[in-house]
């Protein structure tokens, strides 16, 4: 349904006079009643380039280039994509306290405000910075619903995708696995108060000293012993392993349920690799001693050397066929929702995803002192990504 908007009559600069306060800033194009301006467009061409230079330093020019032209049509991609977001009613508020949550752990942080730190060491408004995350969310959400989301793969094109990339899914054989790990801890043992530094040991420890801290060291390792085999227990008896790991694991990866990651042949020790490899998705090892401790290893996946068959392989097929079908698919999706919006451009601006259906805006006089509000919120605006 096309929306009745008022539209100022001219492109152009909002004039000093509306307000001593309001730095004035170019308006490039308005997308139903929202704007986009010439700063927001250099931000945004500045960020492509600085991509381009960290995907291939070498042809950074030439990526550029490719998409240089396009980046009006992005920004307004966006803005037609986040008021859609609104009619749905998709806020993304809950989505976005986890992201951000991720972003804490994945960046080893200990707290919210120390991620706000790091955003703000890098010239990046706090608030600026979440708008910009919940913005990504809510387009996200709504290509899922809207484009996604009607988008079906049949068996025959998944049969051909794998006949016609055999050679592209040939893999050695790999392993993905997750630990919980009980570390032991020993406690001090006390020292002689009668310590004589010419008895043997060391630090002017008394060999009945050293004997005692032998002792708790081994009492400790006891004690760690005996709780994985409690843990690997509970494991059997049906608790979640990822669950276990987060709530008892000593290791580095508990607050990721355990999770080590991919390893093949000749990365692991070779005892750890023996009793691994000859195991199937699934399977929990028993309690095996290490350096660090006693750890339980779980084998989250595991992959032969060779070509996949075709049921292996679904997954991964059927997300390269998702993202195939899902470019056409959104453009089509966005020339619709530009044919039912009002969209003007400034002279000498190009939107590459403009359809020859769209309607121009009527212009009016009237809305000019609405758009310098816009620009009075964005003038202090600081956008930018971690």
């Amino acid at each position: 349904m096309k929306k009745t908007l008022l539209v100022i009559a001219m492109l152009g600069l909002v004039p000093a006079a509306l307000s001593a306060q309001t730095v004035v800033e170019e308006i490039i194009a308005r997308v139903n009643n929202q704007i986009i301006t010439k700063s927001e467009f250099a931000r945004s061409k500045d960020q492509l380039r600085d991509e381009a230079r960290q995907q291939d330093a070498n042809n950074a020019d030439k990526l550029y280039t490719d998409k240089e032209k396009d980046v009006l049509r992005d920004l307004i991609d966006q803005q037609l994509l986040l008021e859609k977001g609104k009619d749905l009613g998709i806020t993304g508020d809950t989505d976005l306290i986890k992201q951000l949550d991720q972003m804490r752990k994945d960046m080893k942080l200990d707290s919210m405000e120390a991620l706000e730190k790091e955003a703000e060491k890098q010239g990046v408004s706090w608030e600026d910075f979440k708008q910009t995350q919940r913005n990504q969310i809510i387009t996200r959400k709504v290509i899922g619903e809207e484009v996604g989301g009607h988008l079906s793969i049949t068996n025959e094109e998944a049969q051909k995708f794998y006949d016609e990339h055999k050679s592209e899914m040939e893999q050695p054989e790999f392993i993905r696995l997750s630990e919980i790990l009980v570390a032991p801890k020993p406690t001090t043992p006390p020292t002689s108060a009668a310590a004589d530094p010419n008895a043997s040991g060391t630090s002017g420890q008394t060999p009945l000293d050293e004997a005692a801290k032998q002792a708790a060291d081994a009492a400790a390792l006891s004690a760690a012993e005996a709780k994985a085999n409690e843990l690997l227990k509970e494991i059997h008896d049906g608790s979640n392993f990822e669950d276990v790991a987060k709530k008892s694991s000593d290791g580095p990866s508990a607050a990721d349920g355990g999770a080590l990651g991919v390893f093949k042949r000749g990365q692991l020790a070779k005892e750890l690799e023996d009793k691994t490899f000859s195991m199937k998705a699934g399977d929990v090892t028993d309690v095996i001693r290490t350096k660090q401790g006693y750890v339980i290893l779980k084998v989250v996946d595991h992959q032969q050397a060779g070509i996949p068959p075709l049921k292996e392989a679904m997954p991964k097929i059927q997300d390269a066929l998702y993202y195939e079908k899902l470019q056409p698919a959104l453009r089509t999706y966005l020339t619709k929702l530009r044919e039912d919006a009002y969209i003007d451009l400034k002279p000498g601006y190009v939107d590459t995803g403009a359809s020859p259906n769209q309607t121009k805006p009527v212009e009016t006089a009237s809305a000019k002192e609405s758009d310098a509000k816009k620009l009075g919120k964005k003038k202090h605006k600081k956008l930018g990504v971690l």
